[in-house]
């Protein structure tokens, strides 16, 4: 996990000051660069009536355009980039940025909806959450209005296998540049209905899940502090409610097994946990 070039996504609405924040509070705490970029639909080209409009719309949405970059440069200063980039989809056209840039994280802000302190996934977050070629970090609702002073602790959404390994290395290794500890979580979900049968494998789900946070935090240890914690309940929602979290914590999950390599794509538990999150997020791309 680098952060030396960030990209935040910005559109001339509230809930992307939220995206916007999180982006400059990570750039100053990391001093890297940061660049804003502003993506607009095509200039349609179809011959017709609507021809004779084509260069009053253009016109247009570069206004559009040139008013949010510098609504954006009002909260991220002369310090940072601001580009344009025209697509039909939002989370595509800041692909294509992500990719000519060689951007290491993108940031937006949550869809509108949602409520107070959630995220909500829309249209742009789902396109990034399903192809993009480097980390997407999502913050949640109202994050702008009072944003930490610092970060203070990256969590790890922790399962055994390949890609939640490499997740722990690259969360360690930005807790070191960031300077602060690493916690490593583990979801224990279980039914209402608590028989025998189920009581029993719940308490080797435990003991495993146990074991397998110990292991992963053990080669971490040397450099950095390390916590460990198992989270249960009858639900994601609920599991994530049992622990505390810190006004500026930051949730890594990585991407599924089953998405492509060097890929954003998002599982059924990790889109679980953004969607119940109270803290910013973000989603790893798969490794080998």
């Amino acid at each position: 996990m680098k952060f030396d070039k960030v990209l935040a996504g910005y559109i001339a609405e509230p809930r992307s000051m939220d995206g916007l924040a999180l982006a400059v509070l990570l750039t100053r705490q990391t001093a890297g660069s940061l660049t804003v970029a502003t993506v607009q639909p095509p200039v349609a080209t179809t011959p017709g009536p609507a021809r004779a409009d084509e260069g009053a719309w253009r016109a247009y949405l570069r206004e559009q355009a040139e008013n949010a970059l510098a609504q954006a440069r009002e909260l991220a200063g002369d310090q940072a980039e601001y580009v344009r980039n025209t697509n039909k989809g939002s989370g595509r056209g800041l692909v294509e940025v992500a990719r000519r840039l060689g951007a290491d994280v993108v940031v937006i802000g949550s869809a509108p909806g949602g409520g107070r302190f959630r995220i909500t996934v829309g249209s742009t977050a789902d396109q990034l959450l399903h192809s993009s070629p480097v980390p997407v970090l999502l913050a949640p609702r109202g994050y702008g209005d009072e944003p930490p002073a610092a970060f203070e602790r990256i969590t790890v959404a922790y399962r055994r296998g390949p890609g939640a390994d490499a997740a722990v290395k690259g969360a360690a290794k930005a807790a070191v540049t960031l300077n602060i500890p690493l916690r490593l979580v583990t979801l224990v979900l279980r039914t209402g209905r608590r028989v025998r049968i189920e009581e029993e494998m719940l308490v080797r789900l435990r003991d495993q899940a146990a074991a397998d946070l110990r292991a992963a935090a053990r080669g971490q240890r040397r450099r950095l502090q390390v916590e460990v914690e198992l989270l249960e309940g009858r639900n994601v929602a609920q599991a994530l409610g049992t622990t505390t979290w810190l006004p500026g914590e930051l949730i890594v999950c990585a991407s599924s097994e089953a998405g492509p390599l060097r890929r954003v794509f998002l599982g059924d538990t990790s889109i679980k946990i953004v969607q119940a999150a109270t803290c910013p997020v973000m989603i790893l791309t798969r490794e080998t």
